[in-house]
């Protein structure tokens, strides 16, 4: 057996190679599951007692020898195969892309983050709802023209149920299953029926707030979103409020900011007004509280809802709300520095 062993060490001493088959062939017929080794392993159970020691450790150098001659054959391959190559190792790799978020997450987590200071809690809903949530509880009469102020989609062989065209469902939500002091936002994204223009689409997103507790006035609706204004815009952030109509507030207001993509100066974004509607504000209508089991005798609150493009518009001087949808990988790596 010691002369076997002697045989095979110096088979695998004067053994070369020149390509990596002939390697793997080499280590297959010595230390595959039926190679040589395994025989002499074998056979070893076979040796008298007294040259097990001395066998043993011939089959282990001879074991290491192979090991070794395989290692070592395998790397004067790959060292021949970078000197024939073509390829500089020695250079820089290429620079991997990496991606950004969309900006419409951007806004909308910054609002969710101001918001957050100031004691708001997160509420999210279904965006497939109920007549009852979108419109009834908040005061849309059946049949009120008010609900020709939001083109809604229907489902056609359901009719009670419809995509939602507010994130006020979620507050109506709240407002059922909990009790004031509520003081909640509920960002989503929502559906109406509008021709897609610079300035419309019909999938869009929105933060919609409520607080609802005692002694709740409209001063601190305005206080408020003033905060909000300065805090997402720039300490010198001008608002204005203007008096207008929703279902579910009374009294109602439509709050302004100074377009800072025009400078004031007027742009087809502001409608040359030189001011962009941003939100939709006012003080929840009793009908609205006793609707959802809330006591309007002791409670008031308000609430306002605006959309996050328009903001995202506003913030980084975007002119096209289309863009947002277009998933055009040139502008959305603009927004890189904003993460």
């Amino acid at each position: 057996m010691i002369e076997k062993i002697n045989q095979y060490l110096e088979e695998t001493k004067e053994f070369v190679a020149s390509t990596i088959d002939e390697i793997e062939a080499f280590r297959i017929k010595f230390m595959g599951k039926k190679g040589l080794v395994n025989d002499l392993f074998s056979e070893f159970k076979n040796v008298p007692r007294e040259n097990k020691k001395d066998v043993g450790q011939k089959l282990n150098e001879l074991k290491v020898s192979i090991q070794e001659k395989i290692n070592s054959l395998k790397e004067n391959l790959e060292e021949k195969s970078d000197e024939n190559s073509d390829v500089d190792l020695s250079l820089p790799g290429d620079a991997l892309k990496t991606g950004t978020r969309h900006p419409i997450s951007i806004v909308r987590n910054e609002i969710i983050d101001i918001f957050k200071r100031l004691g708001f809690t997160i509420s999210e809903g279904p965006e497939i709802e109920d007549d009852w949530h979108v419109f009834s509880a908040l005061n849309f009469p059946e049949e009120h023209p008010a609900r020709d102020m939001q083109d809604t989609f229907f489902i056609e062989k359901h009719p009670d149920i419809l995509l939602r065209t507010h994130t006020s469902s979620v507050q109506v939500r709240v407002m059922e299953n909990s009790q004031p002091p509520i003081r909640t936002i509920s960002p989503g994204r929502v559906f109406r029926n509008e021709a897609i223009s610079a300035r419309a689409h019909c999938i869009f997103h929105q933060v919609e707030g409520l607080y609802i507790d005692e002694n709740v006035s409209f001063a601190d609706l305005k206080q408020t979103l003033l905060y909000f204004a300065k805090e997402m815009f720039g300490e010198k952030t001008e608002i204005r409020l203007r008096p207008s109509y929703f279902p579910f507030t009374e009294p109602s207001a439509e709050m302004d900011v100074a377009c800072n993509i025009c400078g004031g100066k007027g742009c087809n974004v502001c409608k040359y007004t030189g001011w962009l509607e941003i939100l939709g504000c006012g003080m929840v209508d009793p009908n609205v509280l006793d609707s959802c089991g809330i006591d309007s005798k002791k409670y008031t609150g308000f609430a306002f809802g605006m959309g996050i493009e328009r903001i995202t518009m506003l913030k980084y001087g975007v002119k096209d709300l289309r863009l947002y949808f277009e998933n055009d990988v040139r502008f959305l790596d603009q927004f890189k520095s904003a993460l």
